[in-house]
């Protein structure tokens, strides 16, 4: 698996969540629907149905922490990652529904955070049966390539760059050129999960009338995780998130901060 994992950037664990921990994973979704924190709202689309997200709230950590740290997660990350020390650094929960909705754009994760390193990963848990039309997309061994501008998520062009300098080349358009593209899915039922680097591109996941899907992202980061500078990042005091906090440091520092939870 770990071999996989650094070589791929992805990895599909089939039943890797028992009812217990599939139970708590449900519970935590559901506790961030209800309590949406600073970075809640709809994603832009010119479909019918909602495309919802909310992420790295600072007030989940209470209650999110006997989830990360059920003997399920730990097992996972220990098995993908080198380091001795692993931590918990936010969570993100997505919710499509009520009618067709988008296809989430091609992008990668990393981006958007300020950090890079090999032990990062993504645990990708749905609460629905998806298809591997309905399901997440990742390209093969993208997480070792180019990191490219994030997707400004823009319903009209999924290439348009969140930053737009020359720090990171425009993203490809990947969905018009498939086929030049080591493309990958996985059907998944609930209890399964997909692990991927925050840096593999991935994408897709569009739902159709009376169709829901729900999932939950965990990430976590190990021992050689650092500060990575993204452009424009400074401190805000209305996210009292150590995402936001740390994201000024000077790049190359240990990531490290009192308010991600360790796990190991």
């Amino acid at each position: 698996m770990r071999d996989r994992f650094c070589d791929d950037g992805v990895v599909y664990w089939p039943r890797a969540l028992r009812n217990e921990s599939l139970q708590l994973a449900q519970e935590a979704y559901q506790w961030s629907l209800d309590h949406p924190g600073p970075g809640a709202g709809n994603i832009p689309s010119n479909s019918s149905g909602i495309f919802y997200q909310d992420l790295a709230n600072p007030d989940a950590f209470s209650f999110y922490k006997t989830l990360i740290k059920h003997p399920d997660i730990i097992a996972i990350i220990r098995k993908l990652f080198a380091s001795e020390h692993a931590w918990f650094m936010y969570e993100q929960v997505f919710r499509k529904q009520g009618g067709d909705t988008r296809r989430t754009p091609w992008h990668q994760d990393t981006p958007y955070l300020p950090v890079r390193g090999n032990d990062l990963a993504v645990l990708w848990i749905s609460f629905d049966s998806l298809d591997k039309d309905r399901s997440l997309e990742f390209i093969r061994k993208s997480h070792r390539g180019t990191l490219y501008d994030g997707s400004a998520f823009d319903p009209n062009d999924d290439t348009r760059g969140l930053y737009n300098n020359s720090a990171y080349p425009l993203l490809p358009d990947i969905e018009s050129r498939r086929g030049d593209f080591d493309i990958t899915t996985f059907p998944v039922e609930p209890g399964d999960v997909i692990v991927f680097h925050p840096s593999t591109l991935h994408g897709g996941g569009s739902t159709r009338q009376n169709e829901t899907r729900r999932t939950l992202s965990l990430r976590f980061f190990g021992g050689d995780a650092v500060v990575a500078s993204r452009p424009g990042a400074k401190r805000t005091g209305e996210n009292s998130h150590p995402l936001n906090q740390i994201s000024v440091e000077p790049d190359g520092s240990p990531f490290r901060h009192e308010g991600f939870p360790q796990i190991y």
